[in-house]
């Protein structure tokens, strides 16, 4: 049987020949897509764009000069009687302890310069649940600290029995239990407000929630509890 060399020749089973180049790149890239491995990424909780928790509020022009006072007479006055001391460690108004923490119930929360809304603000806070502790109880005023360690006064109203944290230092691992080997179930970075769930007295672990996200994390990770303090919110 003569062959025609201008002929492609058909093979046998009915397929079209094709270049082997071709053929070859083919080959190549699917078992480049076979063996691909398909991985579940651990999410990363960023902090809000905001780039600070607070911003400071405009200051108030300065008061007018004050009047020296006329001279008066002085009035010899009998003695007051002794002053009760309050409890340093119990509030004087909830007789809750002094000092301990809460949150901010709102994004918009004005810290003042003293106990009313005749003393100027300070601060105003944009972070709802930011964790604060409670120093000191006057009327319906309670003077907190930030955690960078900023006090004012703020309104009882604006403040939350819930309980929560701002992660610290470098990117936390949240685990699924409370372990170090436990896998992760988000990377947190600094400045992540969260809400704690439960802390065992005297353990180093805290159940948290940070956005939809449960888990374990460390107390010297985070801002938002007392030493050896349980909580159950």
């Amino acid at each position: 049987m003569s062959v025609d060399p201008e002929r492609p020749v058909w093979p046998a089973y009915g397929m079209i020949h094709t270049s082997r180049p071709i053929l070859n790149l083919l080959v190549l890239l699917l078992s480049v897509a076979i063996a691909a491995p398909v991985m579940a990424q651990t999410p990363v909780v960023q902090p809000p764009t905001r780039p600070q928790h607070r911003a400071r509020h405009p200051a108030p022009p300065p008061p007018p000069a004050p009047v020296a006072p006329a001279v008066a007479t002085p009035v010899v006055a009998d003695p007051a009687p002794a002053e009760h001391v309050p409890d340093p460690t119990k509030g004087t108004v909830s007789g809750l302890p002094l000092p301990r923490f809460a949150s901010l119930r709102a994004d918009d929360v004005n810290l003042r310069t003293g106990p009313g809304t005749r003393y100027p603000i300070d601060w105003v806070y944009h972070r709802r649940d930011l964790p604060v502790e409670i120093e000191r109880e006057f009327e319906v005023w309670r003077l907190v600290s930030d955690p960078d360690g900023i006090k004012g006064w703020v309104h009882e109203a604006t403040l939350s029995g819930r309980r929560g944290l701002i992660v610290r230092g470098e990117q936390r691992t949240l685990r699924r239990t409370a372990s170090d080997t436990a896998p992760a179930v988000a990377y947190l970075k600094p400045d992540v407000v969260g809400r704690i769930l439960s802390c065992e007295k005297t353990s180093d672990w805290c159940e948290v929630q940070i956005a939809d996200y449960k888990g374990y994390l460390k107390r010297d990770e985070f801002w938002g509890t007392l030493p050896d303090e349980a909580v159950n919110n």
